[in-house]
């Protein structure tokens, strides 16, 4: 249910944007413009790469965390994990990253 989720995301936003495509980041499905990615299914939840600024509680957003894969680093201050408790707002994050990655080029 959770991944079926993320692919509607993915093809929606694909649909949309033709700059972005399909991609895979730490062997699991994701979502990339010009090669890099800015969201990705993670333990089943939305990785975004929101930005150090985002503040998920600024956007209603309460079931979240630091994307933090490795056991000896510090977390990825760019990356947010949603939960998928917040579902309804992986399509506006998705577009959130994007438009986070494009201002950032």
């Amino acid at each position: 249910m959770e991944e079926e989720l993320f692919n509607q995301v993915r093809d929606t936003i694909i649909t949309k944007h033709p700059e972005v495509s399909e991609g895979t980041m730490m062997s699991s499905p994701g979502i990339q413009m010009t090669g890099k990615n800015f969201a990705f299914f993670y333990k089943r939840s939305l990785a975004v790469r929101l930005g150090r600024d985002f503040e998920p509680e600024s956007e209603g957003i309460h079931k979240y965390e630091l994307l933090n894969p490795f056991k000896t680093k510090p977390p990825l201050k760019d990356w947010f994990v949603i939960s998928f408790d917040e579902a309804s707002k992986w399509p506006m994050l998705a577009e959130i990253a994007l438009n986070q990655m494009r201002s950032s080029k």
